[in-house]
């Protein structure tokens, strides 16, 4: 089933002649495809009240896989033509070499409409993007005369894929993205801080130029640098910690996300490894990956390889009942594929990726959580941070927190990190709050050196003993 437009066979290649080459490359495989990509990519940046950053990217190529057992052979080219083509097939067949698998069962081939397939950007002229900029720049300047700095940004992307399958399946999308970003630092008594807001999603650009959507972002950009700006030194050690409900969840996708991914645990690397059925969350836990919401930032109206995206529950009141799996995987540990193949472009091979992985609500009132933390953080923004997939171990640093004692929300902190480990945070969750919510629209996810964008999503939780390192003793 075909989405909309894109047809690279009636300009680049003959249908029938690609079908052909690829059924050559993959005799004897189990699996493989020709992914055909078109993408253009668009960014702004506005700094110091001046535009600072103007870029364009335009690419198109192919990717032609063969898969057998464990081994894939992968080519890919920016030349959309026959020639290239049977070079690629003749490279990819390297690896699978005299054969004897067995192709895999085809994918259903059925694309969803979560998004418009437009051009975000199409209609607003550049000049009137660097205007918003200004304005962005001048607003911020007028709220507060401690802004010393704006940074505002516009980026649109819109990628257009095709997948053929050996079976004869074709299948096609058009993948929108818009965002915009402001930070701001502000500046009093020689101390500096910064503040950031931003978000989009597979949407037209015009909704983010709305005054209502970048006054707020500027707002909200402007109010977290104020908070920090008058912010004391975190403190350290063991202590009980309460998220924020929304962005925190990027530490539910670095720290426990990865690790439910099909290729870590079919290489037993992941913490998770041979637990399925098991406890591996307190009860009232359960996480899901889903890439079906509409206009969201990680969604994907079919994925990489064909398969439509669902709704995956992963971890089920406390209990793992499922990993996110590509084709390759999931044929490998005899299960099916999950929708969750995803690459960064033609020029890479799919990969078990997350697509907006959060957990549910559940039935605590946020501030009754916040009234039963006795002596701990509150931790409602969050920037960089570290895992290592293979014991779930992160660090991760906070942009906006609080201590809490006895109930109430005391100062702001800076400086503080939270250290701990997905397997054991999830089995210390000791309350879940009733007020899910995603993330703006900003998440990128990175591994092996492929990025994708994503989502991520949770309600106000409540964790016990994390350890803190802050500043202060």
């Amino acid at each position: 089933m075909t989405r909309d437009s894109f047809d690279p066979f009636t300009q680049h290649l003959d249908r029938d002649r690609a079908l052909a080459i690829l059924r050559e490359a993959v005799a004897g495989a189990d699996d493989g495809e020709l992914f055909i990509e078109r993408s253009v990519a668009e960014t702004l940046v506005f700094d110091d009240g001046r535009l600072r950053n103007s870029g364009y990217t335009a690419d198109q190529g192919f990717g032609l896989r063969a898969v057998r057992g464990e081994v894939t052979g992968y080519a890919h080219s920016t030349e959309l033509s026959e020639t290239s083509l049977r070079r690629a097939a003749e490279t990819a067949r390297l690896a699978v070499g005299g054969g004897g698998g067995t192709l895999a069962d085809p994918a259903s081939m059925i694309s969803q409409n979560l998004y418009p397939a437009i051009d975000p950007a199409a209609g607003i002229p550049v000049a009137q993007r660097i205007d918003l900029l200004r304005q962005i720049d001048d607003y911020a300047r007028s709220r507060d005369p401690r802004v010393v700095q704006v940074t505002a940004s516009i980026a649109t992307s819109l990628q257009e894929i095709a997948i053929l399958r050996p079976e004869g399946g074709l299948v096609t999308d058009i993948r929108p993205m818009a965002r915009l970003n402001v930070a701001v630092i502000v500046e009093n008594n020689d101390r500096r801080e910064s503040g950031s807001h931003g978000g989009g999603g597979r949407i037209p650009l015009d909704g983010l130029m709305q005054p209502q959507h970048w006054q707020a972002a500027v707002d909200e950009a402007l109010r977290i640098a104020l908070v920090n700006l008058r912010s004391v030194p975190a403190p350290a050690g063991l202590m009980d910690v309460v998220l924020g409900a929304g962005w925190p969840g990027i530490l539910l996708h670095e720290a426990v996300g990865h690790g439910l991914e099909g290729d870590f645990n079919r290489k037993k690397a992941s913490a998770f490894a041979g637990l399925m059925g098991q406890r591996v969350a307190a009860p009232g836990v359960t996480v899901v990956d889903d890439g079906t919401i509409p206009d969201r930032r990680g969604s994907i109206s079919v994925d990489d390889e064909g398969t439509p995206p669902a709704r995956n529950v992963l971890i089920e009141d406390g209990i793992l009942v499922g990993y996110m799996q590509d084709r390759q995987n999931a044929r490998l540990m005899g299960v099916q594929p999950t929708g969750n193949g995803r690459r960064e472009s033609f020029a890479h091979a799919p990969m078990p990726r997350m697509t907006n992985t959060y957990m549910p609500g559940g039935d605590a009132d946020p501030d009754d959580i916040l009234a039963d933390l006795k002596d701990g953080i509150y931790a409602v923004g969050f920037g960089g941070g570290q895992v290592d997939i293979t014991n779930g171990k992160f660090v991760f640093s906070c942009t906006e927190a609080y201590r809490v004692t006895n109930g109430q929300i005391g100062e702001p902190i800076r400086g503080a990190t939270l250290i701990g480990d997905g397997a054991t945070a999830l089995q210390q969750v000791r309350a879940v709050g009733n007020d899910m919510a995603l993330d703006p629209g900003i998440g990128n996810c990175g591994k092996q050196g492929q990025w994708v964008p994503v989502g991520v999503g949770q309600p106000t939780l409540m964790i016990g003993g994390l350890t803190v390192g802050g500043s202060a003793a």
